[in-house]
């Protein structure tokens, strides 16, 4: 009993550092940088960064917008969540729709159902010229990826959204450069530190809603080579794959045609917080498909621009 009322101590201690590192740098962020935003795309992490922004800011309003960079491609479950929480919180929600920029003829989708994650850095892009925006904060962290490891806190993108891994500042003592030239910009990463587990400790600590998709519940599915893929509007199994329901739940959520789910039983946060405590695969490697199939890394997209 001592040892787990222990770790139980631990662990809100850990959260609490972490939580005052999260909110110095939005803070940092927003007093340095001209035209900030907040990407939200509905998911856990980004459901976390909302929380830390209203830690920050809260009882006035936050001093930028949120942005979804929209895919057309996503859960209904994930957008339904995405404007009920906008609405709660009665701050301005920007959706920038890769649809758009395909119509326009910006970007080219290489098959129907084709995942759009590559392409929606081209969305991004034309979202930062058009607002102007010098810092884009999002939920990313180092543990989801040998190249996201490589990110600053506060991470330098060119007038092309590029992004260099050999050409960043430093960070001694966590002090951050803010400052960008006319036409670059920086993409900020307050949850750099944390890991899965720190985020679900923090859901359960602060008592977050999420997507249901994040908790076990029976779909319909198929399997697309190694992974359990949902069928959905825009990706449907082949004569040879063959659907069938499956009770799973998502580590992750994004594009629905590269996001995979995990066979599981978890309906409570405790119940996932325990799953993910016993995992031996990481979020991404049993979630995002185009980590492992697409012709492109992780690294060479961010490096186009990708977030």
């Amino acid at each position: 009993m001592e040892q787990i009322k222990a770790q139980s101590q631990n662990n809100i201690s850990n959260l609490k550092a972490l939580e005052d590192e999260a909110v110095f740098i939005m803070r940092e962020v927003a007093a340095e940088c001209e035209r900030p935003v907040l990407l939200f795309s509905g998911g856990k992490d980004s459901a976390v960064l909302l929380r830390l922004a209203e830690k920050a800011f809260r009882p006035g309003g936050f001093p930028f917008p949120i942005m979804h960079i929209d895919t057309g491609h996503n859960f209904e479950e994930v957008i339904n969540f995405r404007d009920k929480r906008a609405r709660e919180l009665g701050e301005k929600l920007i959706v920038a729709s890769v649809q758009d920029t395909i119509d326009k003829g910006r970007a080219v989708e290489h098959a129907p159902g084709a995942s759009r994650n590559r392409i929606q850095s081209i969305t991004l892009m034309d979202a930062v010229a058009e607002w102007k925006f010098d810092a884009l904060i999002g939920g990313a962290r180092r543990d989801e990826d040998k190249a996201r490891a490589k990110e600053r806190v506060l991470s330098l993108r060119d007038r092309f959204g590029h992004w260099d891994p050999r050409n960043q500042r430093p960070e001694l003592w966590n002090l951050y450069h803010a400052k960008v030239r006319s036409g670059e910009h920086l993409r900020a990463f307050p949850l750099s530190n944390w890991t899965e587990l720190d985020v679900w400790n923090y859901i359960a600590q602060e008592k977050l809603g999420l997507p249901p998709i994040y908790f076990a519940h029976k779909r319909l599915v198929f399997y697309k080579d190694s992974a359990l893929m949902a069928v959905t509007p825009f990706l449907q199994p082949t004569k040879e794959e063959k659907a069938f329901m499956k009770t799973v739940r998502f580590r992750t959520v994004g594009d629905a045609t590269c996001t995979a789910a995990i066979s599981s039983h978890a309906v409570t946060v405790q119940e996932v917080i325990n799953e993910i405590s016993s995992a031996s695969v990481s979020e991404r490697g049993s979630s995002r498909v185009d980590d492992h199939f697409s012709e492109h890394s992780m690294e060479d997209r961010k490096k186009e621009g990708y977030f």
